[in-house]
């Protein structure tokens, strides 16, 4: 069974990477993937979705109790999101790789070369709160509070995501000094650098921030959250500092002209999210407006949506208990052997009683004359 499912693993890239002074020298070998019924799966593609999935759990987790959601409407919302936030994350890495270099892709490419690697992260955030932003009007979810819960599961999906970039060594900085703890090298970064350079594992850095991000916000969302939309301004400022100076060491960024374009935005972001919260901190604390998961829209949509399903297991559960076969044969139906029974009784209101005493038969009579004549 093994020798059927990993077979082909040798037609898969090896890889090794090394950090030098971590630990007194670690390295370590590895293959990019493996190989399933003949087809390579890439361990890229398998973090990436481990991510979605543990962030999916997570606020399932949280959904109803912390943010007054419900969580059928919120599958709903994270389904079409995480659609979204994949055709962005790669319409966006695709549009400024052809401002640097013409004729990178077609319009095909952009959607049939995607195993070959391009995805954004800027684009995936956008996407999925702009689709996410259409079906929470389409669902009846308020967006701010599915919003404040999606930035928590953007924190975790980009904290285990991260790990992608470190097998296909990629998204990685310039070179470092050769004492650097965390420098490192592999053997594609070596193919691309001068030899025997350490550079900046910028994904382990990007990856560290997201988690001790998501970290202080999951507490701080627990007791301190205010107003509805706050975690998302928070994640919003706490992901556009650490960006904005991880992207000045990175090789790899996308430009525009001579510019980082994911540094501007990292910049930005930091900026117009630190500013927001604290506007919105001092209005709502002044207007006292609650949060959606305390407000009387959340409880009577939770109710509304608890009584539908309560509804629906009702009706399922009498159309199976109609649809059972009977005892007295196939086919027969209950309801009209009642009927038959009843239409019955009718019938033999019409029929004499009879008596549980003997019947004595009449005796006959005799006709005389006619007795006389034949003797």
């Amino acid at each position: 069974m093994t020798s059927m499912l990993f077979a082909a693993q040798e037609a898969l890239t090896e890889m090794e990477v090394e950090f030098p002074n971590l630990f007194g020298g670690t390295a370590i070998n590895y293959y990019r993937g493996f190989n399933l019924f003949g087809v390579n799966i890439y361990w890229y593609g398998v973090i990436i979705a481990a991510g979605v999935v543990l962030a999916y759990l997570y606020a399932m987790r949280r959904a109803t109790k912390d943010f007054g959601l419900v969580k059928d409407r919120v599958f709903d919302v994270v389904f079409a999101a995480i659609i979204g936030g994949f055709v962005c994350a790669r319409i966006y890495f695709c549009v400024f790789t052809e401002l640097k270099n013409p004729g990178t892709y077609t319009f095909a490419t952009v959607f049939t070369g995607i195993r070959d690697g391009g995805l954004a992260i800027y684009g995936g955030v956008i996407g999925a709160f702009l689709v996410g932003f259409v079906f929470c009007k389409i669902r009846k979810v308020n967006f701010f509070a599915m919003a404040d819960l999606a930035s928590l599961g953007f924190l975790i999906g980009q904290t285990i995501g991260r790990w992608g970039n470190f097998i296909n060594q990629e998204a990685y900085g310039e070179v470092c000094s050769p004492d650097w703890v965390f420098g490192m090298n592999g053997s594609k970064i070596a193919s691309e650098v001068e030899a025997g350079a350490l550079v900046h594992p910028c994904f382990l850095y990007e990856s560290v921030w997201c988690l001790l991000g998501f970290v202080l916000l999951h507490f701080y969302s627990k007791k301190l959250r205010t107003f509805d939309g706050e975690i998302t301004l928070m994640y919003v400022a706490w992901y556009g500092l650490g960006r904005f100076f991880i992207e000045g060491l990175r090789t790899d960024s996308l430009y525009a002209g001579s510019l980082r374009v994911s540094q501007i935005v990292a910049g930005i972001s930091f900026v117009a999210g630190l500013v927001l919260f604290i506007v919105f901190k001092i209005v709502t604390a002044k207007k006292e407006i609650p949060l959606y998961v305390n407000s009387d829209a959340s409880k009577e949509l939770i109710r509304h949506d608890l009584a539908a399903d309560e509804e629906k297991k009702r009706k399922k559960l009498a159309k199976k208990e109609k649809a059972a076969p009977s005892i007295l044969g196939e086919g027969v139906n209950l309801e009209d052997d009642s009927d038959a029974l009843s239409d019955g009784g009718e019938a033999a209101e019409d029929v004499p009683e009879t008596s549980d005493e003997p019947v004595i038969p009449e005796k006959p009579v005799i006709d005389e004359e006619s007795d006389n004549k034949e003797e």
